[in-house]
């Protein structure tokens, strides 16, 4: 997760502590029987955790967006990279074939024209 995304977790982990408490000091210093404070206390508990629970997955799904939009950024530039990389494979590859080519007749037609002379030079030896 982003350093963002930990700060707005951390900011609402602290709001909620801080209302939780607040809801409970509130509950004890209030004049009512100790049984109704205490289910009051235990019905306020339980909406919080709801609500925790909540903000907890808007979180969660946020971060997940999150990951997959960078995710699927990641591949698209793989792709791109990776095909570049092939079309410049291949351009490498042509024109060392095609240099070879060029240089492979240059170099038949200087053999043949070598042993050409030698040849004659040989037939004029004879002679």
């Amino acid at each position: 997760m982003s350093k963002k995304g930990n700060n707005a977790a951390s900011v609402l982990a602290g709001l909620l502590a801080g209302a939780a408490a607040g809801v409970v000091l509130g509950m004890l210093y209030a004049p009512e029987e100790g049984s109704e404070t205490r289910k009051k206390i235990k019905n306020k508990a339980g909406d919080l955790k709801d609500q925790a629970v909540d903000q907890y997955g808007k979180v969660s799904e946020k971060a997940k967006e999150q990951y997959e939009d960078v995710s699927g950024k990641v591949k698209d530039q793989y792709g791109n990279i990776s095909s570049q990389l092939k079309e410049t494979a291949d351009k490498v590859v042509t024109s060392v074939k095609d240099g070879y080519d060029k240089y492979k007749d240059q170099a038949v037609a200087k053999t043949k024209e070598v042993v050409g002379d030698v040849e004659n030079e040989l037939d004029g030896m004879r002679s």
